[in-house]
């Protein structure tokens, strides 16, 4: 007999990554299936397990790739299948989320279901816009109002009580019919000089903040360009502007990634603490070569070498995984010492018991060796277990310097193609930057979307390419792509400083062209 399955209705929050409960978070990276729509950031779906099932239901305001019914039964099926299902919805699942039909389906089939409650963006995004619901001698109660299904195109819906209300007004998914809304809450009797806001994207780092009198409000959403997804705020608590003081250096820039998930999480933290909306493009795996014949012989022969070199975060654990499966383990590797590039390898490193025993201070392969030689003798050996296809700058600073050698390819990237069901895997676009993590990850991202880069041109504004490193770069000239933005230092701190810096550096072009 099938194991029945189990169903969690997740609200992941406003839309910004560190907006989601801890629970959510929880059942996401453990869960066989998640279905989600449009509301959802795209950003939950990297934590996914492997072999996660991802179906997109698309749902949004004028487009239905499925019905109600239809995702409801497939909420059923899936769980019938034995899967654990997440129904990852935007804000919370009973907030305007149709949650209760949902669940009303699933009662009906006897699924069993629990609801993870989600920070609702009614009050969050008018929050993190400055704009507080209640505040004491201005408001005392607020009032959340869907705007998606009032009136037609043209037609003024009756507001008179809304218009009655004291209150806080929160209109969602009504940006279609913002004009209704303001001309129908002013038939009904309140001021056209009421504050009031519009919020598109609210609690990303794209996030934009409209506030007008309730009489021009719309009009002035239209002459800022104003699109969906917005929320829109009526009362005397939309003229507070309660946000700190400063933009953060990466604030309104979008950055895409590549590289594999642990990477790539990494480098996705450190670009939006300082403000960044950061893009997932393309995930790469790690291919280890534990079993070729090339490794297992350096493993057997770990007595004759006296320094093993590790060069990424990848490779130290490609190196103690295997080394543990190929019949040995910690005491085999004792006498030597290690030389690594980068905070990030030397973290890693000490998670297996061992402190490098040198760190270039320019993280890159030729520092790298050049600092080696200072430390070596003739009698030292050398076992250099890197990616495939690694730069050839270390063996030769090595070889000029008449220390002895061997260059074992631990592993490879390899691009993982993995769309989720229903939706075309593009290119994000408007893009400011494209990250790319090592030379692997250029071959990967040309091998399988050189052609969505190449459809940046006309009215699409193709990104700038930024490289974590010269030798990274130079893979990107061998497609016949310059690097904008080469990072001096080989890891992610260097990455995001050189970041800021080009920000910065086109921000203050910009003022100059401005201001002549």
């Amino acid at each position: 007999m099938k194991h029945q399955g189990m169903v969690y209705l997740v609200g992941a929050g406003p839309g910004a990554w560190g907006l989601m409960t801890i629970k959510g978070l929880k059942l996401l990276e453990s869960c066989d299936a998640v279905v989600y729509d449009h509301l959802a950031s795209h950003h939950f779906l990297s934590c996914l397990k492997p072999g996660c099932r991802k179906v997109y239901v698309g749902k949004q305001a004028g487009r239905h790739s499925m019905s109600q019914e239809e995702i409801s039964g497939l909420l059923v099926r899936l769980a019938k299948e034995g899967l654990t299902v997440v129904r990852l919805k935007g804000g919370d699942p009973f907030v305007f989320g149709r949650g209760g039909e949902e669940i009303l389906a699933l009662e009906e089939n006897e699924i069993p279901w629990e609801i993870v409650p989600g920070v609702t963006s009614a009050v969050a995004v008018p929050e993190l816009a400055g704009i507080p619901v209640t505040h004491r001698g201005v408001s005392r109660s607020f009032h959340v109002i869907t705007g998606h299904t009032m009136g037609g195109e043209g037609a003024t819906p009756d507001m008179r009580p809304y218009a009655a209300l004291s209150g806080t007004l929160v209109f969602l998914m009504g940006f279609g019919q913002l004009s209704s809304i303001a001309a129908g809450l002013i038939a009904g009797g309140k001021s056209p000089d009421t504050p009031a806001a519009v919020i598109e994207n609210g609690s990303l780092p794209n996030q934009r903040v409209l506030r007008a009198p309730l009489g021009s409000l719309a009009g002035e959403a239209i002459r800022a360009g104003l699109g969906t997804p917005a929320i829109i705020v009526v009362g005397e608590v939309a003229a507070f502007e309660l946000c700190p003081k400063g933009a953060l250096p990466l604030s309104g820039t979008t950055i895409g990634i590549t590289g594999t998930p642990s990477f790539a999480a990494r480098l996705r933290q450190a670009l939006e603490r300082e403000g960044a909306d950061v893009r997932n493009v393309l995930e790469m795996k790690v291919i280890p070569y534990e079993s070729s014949d090339e490794v297992q012989r350096a493993y057997r022969d770990l007595e004759g070498y006296t320094w093993l070199v590790l060069t990424s975060a990848n490779g130290v654990q490609c190196f103690f995984e295997g080394l543990y499966r190929s019949g040995r383990d910690f005491r085999a590797v004792g006498h030597l010492k290690f030389a690594v590039i980068g905070k990030g390898t030397a973290g890693e490193l000490e998670k297996y018991g061992f402190r490098p025993d040198f760190i270039p201070e320019s993280y890159c392969a030729r520092s790298l060796g050049e600092g080696l030689v200072k430390l070596l003798g003739k009698e030292d050996k050398v076992l250099l277990a890197r990616a495939a296809m690694a730069s050839k700058e270390l063996p030769a600073v090595l070889s000029e310097a008449g220390i002895a050698w061997e260059d074992v390819p631990l592993y490879d990237v390899m691009p993982e193609r993995r769309e989720p069901e229903g939706e075309t895997g593009a290119l994000p676009a408007p893009l400011d930057y494209l990250v790319f993590a090592s030379a692997s990850g250029v071959r990967g991202f040309f091998g399988a979307m050189e052609s969505r880069l190449a459809s940046f041109g006309g009215t699409r504004r193709k990104p700038r390419l930024a490289c974590i490193g010269d030798i990274t770069a130079k893979a990107l000239g061998e497609h016949g792509q310059h690097a904008d933005v080469v990072a001096s230092s080989y890891d992610i701190d260097g990455i995001v400083r050189s970041l800021e810096e080009d920000v910065s550096l086109r921000n203050e072009s910009m003022t100059h062209l401005d201001i002549t």
